[in-house]
């Protein structure tokens, strides 16, 4: 199953990195956050990557092509375009599948240990054309729940139980190509929204670890996260 992968934006918020490479070769560790992600893909045989790259492109060409890179991989890269947004970098990906074929889609900046059978099992039973996996951060800040002026409950940093994000790990059908306009536009918009209008949007809960790296921040945690062997998305 061919597993398609946005490669190609500029990462403004984690510049510090991306003033001299694209956003999905920071690294983990020893590792481009990229190869990571599929890495944990091929764990779940998913071995065909379609890299809709842009910004910086030759970086992640050049380390894919490396003799000392020697996964045996079926890698596409496919130029997109340096400002392309999200939803016209798919659409350019339109040749690449046939009739009625799922496919996997996300983002080049995002970790997780979601079970791909279940989320590729959910999307068939619907028969659905988009799957969206949803997943519930950990908060930045505490949550203090208090009654009657006393606090009753102190969480540092807890889950947040009331609020769904879209995790980034998509499962599409080849028709999500119709709802794509010819503009330059986010998929996160206009496509979606006509797909929620007619009831083909699914939402996959995973309710296991998830974490995307915008910010140094997050590329901070994520590098003490696979330091103290706790790399959930191995």
């Amino acid at each position: 199953m061919k597993t398609v992968i946005l490669c190609g934006g500029k990462g403004t918020r984690i510049s510090e990195e991306t003033i001299k490479i694209p956003k999905p070769m920071v690294k983990i560790g020893s590792k481009p956050i990229l190869e990571h992600i599929m890495n944990y893909y091929s764990k779940y045989n998913s071995n065909h990557f379609i890299l809709a790259l842009g910004y910086k492109k030759q970086k992640i060409i050049k380390y894919f092509n490396t003799n000392k890179f020697k996964k045996k991989w079926k890698i596409e890269f496919i130029n997109t375009g340096q400002n392309t947004l999200t939803g016209s970098r798919l659409h350019q990906l339109k040749k690449k599948f046939k009739k009625n074929e799922n496919f996997f889609f996300t983002y080049g900046d995002g970790l997780s240990n979601i079970n791909l059978n279940k989320l590729l099992n959910f999307h068939t039973k619907s028969k659905k054309i988009s799957t969206v996996s949803i997943v519930r951060p950990v908060s930045r800040f505490g949550e203090i729940i208090v009654k009657k002026n006393l606090v009753n409950s102190f969480k540092e940093k807890p889950q947040m139980s009331n609020c769904w994000i879209n995790g980034g790990y998509f499962v599409l059908n080849s028709s999500i190509f119709k709802f794509l306009p010819n503009k330059n536009h986010m998929f996160e918009r206009e496509p979606l929204q006509k797909l929620i209008k007619i009831k083909e949007l699914n939402a996959f809960k995973h309710f296991g670890k998830w974490q995307c790296m915008d910010t140094m921040r997050d590329k901070i945690l994520l590098n003490k996260l696979l330091a103290q062997k706790k790399e959930f998305w191995k």
